[in-house]
């Protein structure tokens, strides 16, 4: 197994506290094992197996207990006498009203309780309403390209760079052999499983929820995803999106649009940004931009050759720096435009992202907003040449594969 360190010490962080722990994530992206490599950890702690309660709810040897009463009673039943139970429950949304269950157990005392979903359902519904300021959200994403290069063990990293942007993170596909045909053929079963088991969870809550629509057009819904893994980097309305699907000969309303949108945010394929006003300090409602959780599945939704490398970057980056725990967004100045607004612990990094900066033209337009920023917050362009790295007036050049690897970088390319 893949050892996801900065999770685990997540997880190990939250220990015996009084909230509940919510992992989150795309498929496969590596929850199970996660847990599974946390009561590892708790057995090296001297927790006892009795003490560890885990159930797989995609095992279908646990389905009678997707009925929340006989689920209730199993754990209930299992709880430790004046000890700590951990209990870890692995896909807790095919449960329906699991949040009975959870809210039953939190009031417990030594109860620790850990569960996982791939969807973002899990914490929209009833459940972030009942535990309202009780639960912690960990959001888990494939490998960082930190960790694929240590499956990998390849000693090039310019070479893992574009094999990472080629087959993607997903943590089966970094051990394969990295053949074409067969990261595709997994790829296509992620992505199917998303599609085809996620809008049967969703039509069944629409069943309950009669005010909204269901996402019942599998082919729509395919092409709103290849146009907004086409479009990564770039601002994105409804209405535009309406529209490019009206170009290819169907009429189609931005209600419905943002209905199918919705569908594939909730599973966490795309990860929506919205733009952050530099002057006025306040989120813009319109034209945000969406990244895909993994350059794998872009690839595949993409089939072609070659394909923007600069916006792939910028894709890359976004997601390492939610690794890295900052809340992000992209800052607009006025007609200028800032790639992200990295915020953490109250303060602001800014980034630029672009393939190269060789171009004078090139190097003007992605240095130009950071120096209009009215703050002395730290600047940084990333960008995959390694000939202009450097301090120009305060804004920081650096190489992205040494940023995204900072082990390996110099000790001033920290972020």
């Amino acid at each position: 197994m893949i050892q996801r360190k900065e999770y685990l010490e997540q997880l190990a962080a939250w220990r015996d506290e009084k909230v509940i722990k919510v992992v989150t994530g795309i498929r496969r992206c590596g929850k199970s094992t996660l847990l599974a490599q946390y009561q590892e950890y708790l057995h090296t702690q001297g927790v006892a197996s009795e003490q560890i309660i885990a159930i797989n709810f995609e095992d279908l040897a646990y389905e009678e207990l997707q009925n929340y009463k006989l689920l209730y009673q199993y754990l209930e039943e299992r709880l430790q006498v004046g000890k700590m139970t951990y209990i870890f429950l692995d896909e807790i949304q095919k449960v329906p009203e699991y949040e009975k269950v959870v809210d039953s157990l939190y009031v417990k005392d030594h109860v620790d309780i850990y569960i996982t979903g791939s969807n973002a359902y899990l914490l929209s519904g009833e459940l972030a309403t009942l535990l309202s300021g009780r639960y912690v959200e960990i959001n888990m994403l494939p490998l960082s390209f930190r960790e694929f290069c240590s499956v990998r063990q390849e000693a090039n990293p310019d070479q893992l760079f574009a094999d990472f942007l080629r087959i993607g993170s997903f943590p089966y596909v970094a051990m394969l052999d990295g053949t074409t045909e067969k990261v595709d053929i997994y790829l296509e079963g992620i992505y199917n499983t998303i599609i085809v088991k996620d809008i049967e969870d969703r039509q069944k809550r629409r069943e309950t929820n009669p005010g909204k629509r269901k996402v019942s057009d599998i082919s729509l819904l395919r092409n709103i995803a290849r146009f907004l893994a086409s479009s990564v980097g770039s601002p994105v309305s409804m209405k535009s999106i309406a529209d490019y699907i009206t170009s290819s000969g169907r009429s189609v309303s931005q209600n419905t649009v943002s209905d199918y949108v919705e569908a594939l945010v909730e599973p966490y394929i795309f990860y929506p940004v919205e733009r952050f006003d530099l002057v006025g300090k306040q989120l813009l409602k319109t034209n945000q931009k969406l990244y895909i959780a993994d350059m794998g599945i872009r690839r595949y939704l993409l089939p072609r050759r070659n394909y923007d490398l600069g916006f792939s970057l910028e894709n890359v980056i976004y997601l390492e720096l939610r690794r890295r725990g900052y809340a992000v967004s992209v800052g607009k100045l006025g007609p200028l435009e800032v790639d992200f607004v990295a915020k953490k612990d109250d303060k602001y990094h800014y980034f630029q992202v672009t393939a190269s900066l060789l171009e004078e033209s090139t190097f003007q337009r992605e240095i130009t907003p950071l120096k209009k920023i009215p703050d002395n917050y730290q600047k940084t362009i990333l960008t995959l040449d390694r000939l202009t790295p450097g301090d120009y007036d305060g804004i920081t050049v650096q190489n992205a594969i040494d940023w995204l690897l900072p082990d390996l970088a110099s000790p001033t390319s920290a972020d």
